[in-house]
């Protein structure tokens, strides 16, 4: 949510975008339906069983199969206010995304956004359902006041409001997903507007409400400033005074709404990182809790841009901004029901193993995944018109051919339905001696999102069975790397049971064929010389222990396997592997996760 809408970005756009210009701050909450373009057939030049076709000149993306940039948590998917409870947005069309981060307003909220009649959406009311859905949130203390820029009173009012929204927090003892609280939104475009200059400086309130916060709670992160565009200075004299007053953040949050502003993500996070090293300060995760504006957030191909910038910069969670009504994605739902924007998520939100490198040219850029296990290349792309390819290295380890699923969005806009994204083509590539195949792609749209699914032409698994720690929800624990590891990752320091707020646990959110019992094969590691436990729970269900002997080949190195039987429901379901969980009395040892395996 902002007040502040920076100007359109003085970059040209890409060929043929429709131009976009940012709403006036006045009309922040105005709808906007955006133009079609020509509706172009989009035509692909297979050979089938033969080496890759040659193609006309175009922009050329890069996808570096063998080149791992990080492994897949889902960066950019998530939401300011997206959630709501009830059927709002039904699961069935949350799970498919795979969402990280959700920030949403705390207990007692009376904020009416965007033209609501009433509060909804408060953090502690959703939270089941974001733990369904594998995600988790940040509370946003600020919209607890009804308008925004908001109705402050006073400090006392003030700090009445943080010690009733805090201890709710602390009062709700099964509630595990909420990842921090958010102590201002926008202070450097709306502190002063918002106490009518009459509550001192944001850098002395800030320490002083982080201080009431850790009076009450001393566990739960906070998270900030919540600028609502990076500036180095403002940003420097926070962190400054928040080193030097002992409040320094647990999370780095801030805006990106500008027009094309996912090209300067990388910058604004290499200019923060500089920021921690001046200051002596380890590096600390990243959010961008509110990105895109009002004008391309509903243009498919700026979802991939953003995720692919998130990607590469390394952030650690992205959320949708708030422009249209609560509870719907950030307006990937229209009625309950996807929009065009939407299959961009849901696509990758399909990306699972390791993201990997992509190399964009001009406008056409693009977020890629390959996952060993499922034997398979997840390309989602776009962002430029014309004729241009998709050169795919490293597919030597799918095989001598490859079966190219292309499949592409509309561009409807934000109250249109679409059903399901087009299948443009299916074809068979040789690969060619130098592990490559170059796909062109043509007459493409620069506000659609595309698709390249890349599999061997045989022996691929009808459905994932294997699921990699470090892609799961992962809470109070860490992910590390380890070339011993499936998928070259794990989750270690897997180690506290204390209460909800610190207890850590793995939640996988798996999609099985048919409803029945499984067997679940765990690989682990236990280098503590001891027989280690851990708590099983799936679906909400009844607790169990998962049993760990100790294993020779020391931490980082998992060579264990245990197997328990799993009653799982058709579609989705969350497993948790637990040290410690609300109604789980904890586990004893400590074991490191490296994956799970369904059969």
């Amino acid at each position: 949510m902002s007040a502040y809408i920076p100007a359109s970005s003085s970059c040209a756009g890409p060929p043929d975008r429709p131009a976009r210009q940012a709403a006036p701050a006045h009309r922040r909450f105005a709808r906007r339906v955006l133009p079609h373009t020509a509706l172009t057939a989009l035509l692909i030049a297979l050979t089938f069983g033969a080496a890759s076709p040659a193609h006309a000149a175009g922009n050329t993306l890069t996808v570096n199969v063998g080149t791992t940039v990080r492994p897949v948590t889902h960066v950019a998917a998530g939401g300011l206010y997206g959630v709501d409870t009830g059927t709002t947005p039904p699961l069935d069309q949350l799970y498919p995304l795979h969402a990280n981060t959700f920030t949403q307003p705390p207990p007692g909220t009376q904020q009416l956004g965007n033209g609501a009649t009433h509060p909804c959406c408060d953090a502690l009311g959703v939270a089941g359902k974001v733990t369904n859905a594998g995600a988790q949130q940040y509370v946003r203390l600020p919209d607890i006041f009804k308008t925004f820029p908001y109705n402050w009173v006073s400090w006392a009012d003030w700090e009445s409001k943080v010690a009733t929204m805090v201890k709710a927090r602390v009062s709700a003892n099964t509630t595990t997903n909420i990842a921090g609280y958010e102590i201002w939104n926008e202070p450097d475009a709306n502190w002063t507007t918002s106490t009518g200059g009459n509550a001192g400086t944001y850098d002395a309130a800030w320490t002083r409400t982080y201080k009431d916060i850790r009076a009450i709670d001393t566990t739960t992160p906070i998270v900030g400033p919540g600028e609502s565009a990076y500036n180095h200075a403002w940003m420097l004299d926070f962190m400054t005074n928040a080193k030097n007053t002992g409040t320094l953040p647990a999370v780095a949050v801030w805006h990106e709404l500008q027009d094309q502003s996912y090209q300067n993500v990388q910058a604004h996070v290499n200019d923060f990182r500089a920021i921690e090293t001046s200051l002596g300060l380890a590096h600390i995760p990243v959010s961008i809790n509110e990105y895109a504006s009002t004008g391309q957030v509903d243009q498919p191909s700026v979802a991939v841009h953003y995720m692919a910038a998130f990607e590469r910069a390394g952030v650690h969670d992205a959320e949708r901004a708030y422009w249209y009504e609560a509870g719907t994605l950030n307006g990937l739902l229209y009625n309950n029901q996807p929009t065009a924007s939407y299959w961009a998520y849901k696509w990758y939100g399909d990306q699972s193993g390791n993201i990997v490198q992509t190399v964009p040219q001009s406008w056409l850029d693009g977020v890629a995944s390959y996952d060993a296990s499922r034997k398979q290349v997840n390309v989602v792309f776009g962002g430029d018109s014309g004729s241009n390819t998709v050169r795919v290295t490293g597919l030597g380890v799918l095989g001598s051919q490859v079966k190219v699923t292309l499949s592409r969005t509309e561009n409807t806009g934000r109250h249109t339905n679409e059903a399901a994204p087009v299948t443009v083509s299916t074809a068979t590539y040789t690969v060619a001696s130098d592990g490559s195949i170059s796909v062109p792609v043509s007459g493409m749209d620069a506000v659609k999102a595309y698709q390249l699914l890349i599999t061997p032409t045989s022996g691929v698994p009808s459905w994932q069975q294997t699921y990699e720690a470090e892609n799961a929800t992962v809470v109070n624990a860490n992910r590390f790397t380890s070339t011993s590891a499936s998928g070259g990752g794990y989750v270690g320091q897997i180690d506290n049971n204390t209460d909800m707020r610190t207890d850590s646990f793995v939640d996988f959110l798996v999609n099985v064929p048919t409803a029945k019992t499984y067997t679940m094969a765990i690989k682990y590691a236990n280098a503590t010389g001891a027989t280690a436990t851990q708590g099983l729970a799936y679906n909400g269900g009844a607790w169990s222990t998962v049993t760990y002997p100790a294993t020779s080949s020391g931490w980082g190195h998992p060579t264990g396997q245990a197997s328990v039987s799993v009653n799982l429901k058709a579609g989705y379901n969350m497993i948790r592997l637990a040290k410690g969980s609300p109604g789980f009395s904890g586990g004893t040892g400590y074991a490191e996760l490296d994956s799970i395996t369904l059969s």
